[in-house]
């Protein structure tokens, strides 16, 4: 004896049978019993939710021996010949094979003749979409005023094919998803029929599957137990449909939220030894955030929000205590696009990776509505409020509101930019740049004649009348600097020392350093091997060097400056840069 699958053995005979679709059931049963049944049904859902299945039940309601009745006896020829799909009154047609006119036509001509032995001819025909248009328009008129003695039931699952001339002369009825629960409720009641022992996890896994198809459910759970037997362990289920083990799925999710970025890692790797897809992982942390979120925001009330079974809920309810919903929010923004990022990605795995990684090291978002108090409270409430706000940290806090620490390094943040806008006062202020490095008085050692600021006063004098030429010279080295004798190097091969070794250029540097000195020293071009250990530095390098030493004294006083450590703190963030704001000239 042939074996026959689960899907057909146990497939609905009654109204009563129908799981999840109690309003198409309610509705029918209710037409037959006023006598209000239409001629013509349309019945639309997704694959295996019980379309077919209720249009069989619904044929043997009206053709059954018993009479009219909302629930067929199965018992009688008229129910067995129907259920067995060999009745001579109740023709089931496939749509996708009996496309053109001329299987309507005779259709059409067949509809003509009264039912041998039923009450009613029943014409079901699935997947109606499938009909071409021609067929449709030759079915229009008979589906409108059809002989009394027949009823049509159209099952599609997809009605935005049909035409609207079709849909406006039909009863439709829409099929819903069946939930988890009632899947799972179903699989339990029948491999407790069968003498199968199965546990509540492993039927969910079955039931998952099918996604929210109940004849996909039965097939899995066929193909389960052709392989486990009469005994079904959960291993050996999620090894076989090859779906990701839930607890995978629930330890990344505690890792994420715990902020546990090895755990994370580790889980990944143990995705890809398993040989799970990493889109599917993925789809499936998708998933598992989403309900979280969902049971975050609405509570415990969920209803059929989420399709989870009472144990995970229970196990999402825990995870949800522990986080937030704007950080699940942005966490599951940030899985969303890793998966769009994987179809077009040779390495899954990484995008996987550093989205986790991002998602479990994402610092806790702040709301706007508190970051928006709190700068009113920092600028309207002087700076006490934020001044006691950082932790642990006793320095910073003797630092803000020591005027004199803070009034200290201003003149000198101010003084180097003072010195750049006007070179040659920088003798008059050179005691008062220790700290600072001041840029005309810093370059050599020599105490008694600070021969620098001769070699940086004829720069700058040669720099006003030849622009070209004292560029060049701020690029070579000062090896003697006197009034009677320049002695500057060059690095052989470079630039600065073909240009200077040109005698028109050396000409004119001789008649500027004439002119600038008042009288006639000697310059000197010295090609440099290397740059000597002694050797004074370039104007160039001395400026760099003050530059560098001016943003490190201004970064020091924007960190000791009270209003910006409470900024830094209020937004948990640190300083990137500080720009020094140019002075505004005194109106004349």
């Amino acid at each position: 004896m042939s074996y026959l699958v689960l899907a057909r053995k146990w497939r609905p005979q009654t109204f009563s049978d129908l799981v999840g679709q109690e309003h198409v059931s309610q509705t029918l049963k209710n037409a037959i019993e006023g006598g209000r049944v239409a001629h013509a049904f349309l019945f639309t859902g997704a694959r295996g939710v019980g379309k077919t299945s209720s249009a069989r039940i619904l044929a043997k309601a009206l053709n059954c021996e018993s009479g009219l009745t909302v629930e067929p006896c199965n018992k009688c020829s008229a129910c067995l010949e129907i259920t067995e799909g060999n009745s001579v009154d109740v023709f089931e047609i496939d749509g996708a094979s009996n496309t053109g006119v001329d299987d309507i036509r005779e259709l059409r001509d067949n509809i003509k003749y009264l039912p041998s032995r039923s009450r009613y001819k029943i014409f079901i025909i699935d997947e109606v979409h499938m009909l071409t248009t021609n067929a449709f328009n030759a079915l229009l008129k008979t589906l409108e005023e059809p002989p009394a003695h027949v009823k049509f039931i159209f099952a599609t699952t997809e009605p935005h094919k049909v035409p609207i001339t079709i849909l406006s002369r039909c009863q439709r009825f829409d099929f819903k998803r069946i939930p988890l629960p009632r899947i799972v409720a179903r699989l339990r009641y029948i491999v407790d029929q069968e003498g199968v022992s199965a546990s509540d996890e492993a039927l969910t896994v079955v039931a998952r599957k099918g996604d929210g198809s109940m004849r996909d459910s039965l097939s899995t759970l066929d193909q389960v137990l052709a392989f486990c037997g009469n005994t079904v362990c959960d291993t050996e289920v999620t090894a076989l449909l090859g779906v990701v083990d839930r607890r995978l799925i629930a330890e990344a999710t505690r890792a994420v939220l715990d902020g546990e970025v090895r755990s994370v890692l580790e889980i990944v790797a143990k995705v890809d030894s398993f040989g799970y897809s990493m889109r599917q992982f993925c789809h499936e942390l998708i998933d598992q955030f989403r309900s979280i979120s969902i049971l975050k925001a609405v509570g415990n009330e969920t209803g059929e929000l989420l399709d989870l079974s009472e144990a995970e809920l229970d196990d999402l309810r825990a995870l949800a205590a522990s986080t937030t919903l704007p950080d699940l929010q942005r966490r599951l923004t940030l899985l969303l696009k890793a998966e769009g990022e994987m179809a077009h990605s040779g390495f899954p795995r990484l995008m996987l990776e550093l989205a986790l990684m991002k998602m479990a090291t994402l610092p806790p978002a702040v709301p706007v509505q508190e970051l928006l108090a709190r700068l009113a409270a920092l600028e309207g409430g002087a700076p006490l409020a934020p001044r006691p706000a950082p932790q642990g940290a006793p320095a910073p806090r003797q630092q803000g509101p020591a005027p004199s620490a803070q009034a200290a390094p201003r003149p000198a943040a101010s003084q180097p930019v003072m010195r750049d806008q006007a070179p040659p006062a920088a003798p008059v202020r050179g005691q008062a740049a220790a700290e600072p490095a001041p840029q005309r008085s810093q370059a050599p050692a020599g105490p008694p004649v600070d021969e620098g600021d001769l070699w940086g006063s004829l720069v700058n004098f040669v720099k006003a009348k030849k622009r070209m030429l004292g560029s060049q010279l701020e690029h070579v080295r000062p090896v003697k600097i006197s009034r009677s004798l320049l002695e500057i190097g060059c690095l052989t091969g470079s630039f600065e020392l073909k240009y200077l070794q040109d005698p028109e250029q050396l000409n004119e540097l001789k008649e500027l350093a004439k002119l600038h000195f008042g009288g006639n020293p000697v310059v000197k071009v010295v090609a440099l091997n290397e740059v000597p250990a002694n050797a004074p530095p370039t104007l160039e390098e001395k400026k760099s060097h003050e530059n560098a030493e001016r943003k490190a004294t201004l970064r020091r006083e924007a960190e000791g400056h009270p209003l910006v450590a409470a900024a830094v703190e209020l937004f948990d963030g640190e300083i990137a840069d500080v720009t020094e704001l140019p002075k505004e000239l005194p109106e004349t």
